[in-house]
Parts: structure tokens; C-alpha cells; sequence
């Protein structure tokens, strides 16, 4: 490990045995009523209410400092309404948030569980492990919604459990697809780490074999400029016919969104283990995927979707024309895929979260 083991008596002090089921803090960022994107902290909270869980959340409010402080006012406001509290971490401005939070549970002597999220958390450990040792180190559990995360965190945490994050693929219709038409659908953030330009010019080569391909881009702007790059893009290369921006769109949509196309791009310079990956896998729609980050742990080549290097407008171009060209390789990976998708299914997960929050609402070890 890069830092000391934090002892013992430094970690978050257990709450008594209490048989009952634990009220639970979910702290996160619950922004679904002011953007498109719902966060998967609150279909958690969503999730185990339904089982039967007490859950108080923090924080809806827009503005970042404005959220931080209804976070930390709601941890100690609401402390008689839960035993332990589930914190989303994140790396950047949003780690330092974790950090004050997870202080304040200590001060009120809360047993916390954290989930770490994003790509880039391996890297900022690479630039501060200290702080990344002593946060983890501190909490009662940890866990991590991919593989790759769960190994990067090994050096800062050895226990990190996995427990991935979770869609309802009753919601998803599974639509078989003997014939794959070049229809091609992206869905996510417009946001340089997601890559979006990469989208046009695969469309761009698919073009050349297959003229009646078109592509539909799914997400909300992030503010970036990727946006506007992406739509100037377009212009340049001659695809303004060929490409539908729809923007945002809401979560309950999204199934019906996809079930129009046949094949699903993912072009991310950087990812973890993204829902907006599980989606098309549950609705049947064959997957190629930039190669970056936990999805080499989330999606096998060859077997329920193609990877492909990075920012490798040619080697995604060639992997499409396969799925169109190749008789039954699309059908044969979309049957995986929905396997996969249906391993993240919620009433899969569900009692893996009840069952590791009330062992730390307990004090219970293992």
C-alpha cells in the first residue's frame, strides 16, 4: 500500500446491534429534476426504499456549493432517521466533497460505506495517494461498480467488494435482429472525455460500404464546446443529413430510443462501468466500444461486443462493417450481451446492498 493502514479506532465507529433495517443516507449528486442524466445513486435510493429501507438523500440542489452544504447539513439535520450512510466518491473538485462529508459522519459517530465512480479516480490516485489511502482506509466498506476499479483501489484498499451498477431489464425489450441495418445510435454526455467527434468519422467510414447508414446522438451538452465541435464536424464532413442530435432525453425513454437501431457506438478516452453500455446490451443491440478504462472488464471482445483501440476512427469503422457483413455475428453477440445486462439486473443487487449495509449498520465483520 502507498499509506499506513489507517488504524482501527481512526475508521467510522459502528452503531450499536440493532435487528432491525438500517436507515440509510445516500449522499450523491440527485440532479435528474434539473438535467437529463439520472445518476445511479438515485435509482439505488429508489431501489431500496422499495425493499423496505429508510433512505434520506442529499443533495438535489444545483449549484456545487449550494449541494455540498445541504449534503453536510443533511448528515447531521437527519441523524436520527439513519444507522449508516452510503457516500459517492468521485475524483477532482468532487473528491475533496467526499472527504468533507465522511468527516462529518465521523463527528457523528455514522458508520459509512463509499462507491467509488469514474475513470479517472486511478489517476488522481496516482497524484494524491495519500489522500485517496486515508479516505478509503477510514470507511466501514467500500465498493466499486467495476473490476478494473476494484484492482486500480487494491494498493489504497484491499477489500474493495463489487457490486456493479444495476438496470431494470424489464424495461429494456430484448429485440432480436436476424438483419442489422446500419442504423447507429451513440448515447452519452457531449463531453471531450466521451469523445464524440470519434462518432462521425466511423460514421463517415461506414459510409463508404454501407450509404444508407445513419446515426442518432444521444446526450445532453455538458458545456464544453464538444457540442458545438461535434455539430461542426458534421458540417465539414458532409453528415448533416446523416446525423439526428436529439439532446438529452429522459431516462424512461432511453429503452425506446435504442429498440429503433441496430447497432450502439461507445467512444469514450476514458470510462468505468457505464449503465449507458448496459442498456443497448439489454435491448439487443450489438455493441462496439473503445477498449478504455473498466470496460475491458465490463464487455469481453468477441463474445457480446467488439473493442477496439481508442480514438481509432478506422479500427471502429471496420468492427461496424463486420456486424454488417458478417451473417449472424451481431445476433450471436446481442444474445450475450443480453446475459451480461441481465447480471446487473436490480433484483440481483438489491439484497447484495441490504445485506452489506445492514452488516455495517451492525458492526458485524465479513
Amino acid at each position: 500500500a502507498r499509506e499506513r493502514a489507517v488504524p482501527a479506532r481512526e475508521r467510522a465507529v459502528p452503531a450499536r446491534a440493532d435487528p432491525r433495517p438500517p436507515g440509510l443516507l445516500i449522499v450523491g449528486n440527485f440532479l435528474s429534476q434539473h438535467t437529463a442524466t439520472r445518476g445511479v445513486c438515485e435509482d439505488l435510493a429508489e431501489r431500496l426504499r422499495d425493499s423496505g429501507l429508510e433512505v434520506v438523500t442529499a443533495s438535489a440542489r444545483r449549484h456545487p456549493l449550494a449541494r455540498l452544504a445541504d449534503m453536510l447539513a443533511t448528515a447531521g439535520r437527519s441523524r436520527h432517521r439513519y444507522r449508516v450512510a452510503q457516500v459517492d466518491v468521485y475524483s477532482g473538485r468532487s473528491f475533496r466533497w467526499a472527504e468533507l462529508v465522511c468527516a462529518r459522519l465521523r463527528q457523528l459517530a455514522k458508520p459509512y460505506v463509499l462507491t467509488l465512480h469514474g475513470g479517472n479516480l486511478p489517476e488522481f490516485g496516482q497524484r494524491a495517494p495519500r489522500r485517496l489511502a486515508r479516505l478509503l482506509g477510514r470507511a466501514a466498506a467500500v465498493t466499486a461498480p467495476s473490476g478494473y476499479l476494484v484492482e486500480a483501489m487494491r494498493p489504497f484498499r484491499a477489500d474493495v467488494e463489487l457490486i456493479p451498477n444495476g438496470i431494470d431489464c424489464q424495461r429494456y425489450r430484448f429485440r432480436r435482429r436476424d438483419t442489422v441495418l446500419p442504423k447507429l445510435v451513440w448515447l452519452r454526455a457531449f463531453h471531450h472525455i466521451y469523445n464524440p467527434p470519434l462518432a462521425l468519422r466511423v460514421l463517415a467510414g461506414v459510409l463508404r460500404s454501407s450509404p444508407g447508414a445513419t446515426l442518432t446522438m444521444i446526450g445532453p451538452d455538458k458545456g464544453d464546446g464538444s457540442l458545438e465541435a461535434t455539430r461542426r464536424l458534421a458540417i465539414d464532413l458532409g453528415l448533416s443529413e446523416r446525423v439526428v442530435f436529439c439532446g438529452g432525453v429522459p431516462k424512461s425513454e432511453v429503452p425506446s430510443w435504442l429498440d429503433r437501431h441496430d447497432l450502439f457506438l461507445n467512444t469514450s478516452n476514458t470510462d468505468n462501468a457505464p449503465v449507458s453500455v448496459v442498456e443497448p446490451l439489454a435491448c439487443g443491440l450489438a455493441v462496439t466500444s473503445t477498449r478504455v478504462g473498466g470496460i475491458g472488464h465490463l464487455l469481453v471482445d468477441g463474445e457480446d461486443s467488439l473493442l477496439v483501440p481508442p480514438d481509432d476512427a478506422p479500427a471502429m469503422a471496420a468492427a461496424l462493417r463486420r456486424l454488417l457483413e458478417e451473417p449472424g455475428l451481431a445476433s450471436r453477440l446481442a444474445r450475450a450481451g443480453r446475459v451480461k445486462a441481465e447480471s446487473h439486473d436490480w433484483s440481483r443487487l438489491v439484497p447484495r446492498w441490504v445485506a452489506l449495509l445492514t452488516r455495517v449498520a451492525t458492526g458485524a465483520s465479513g
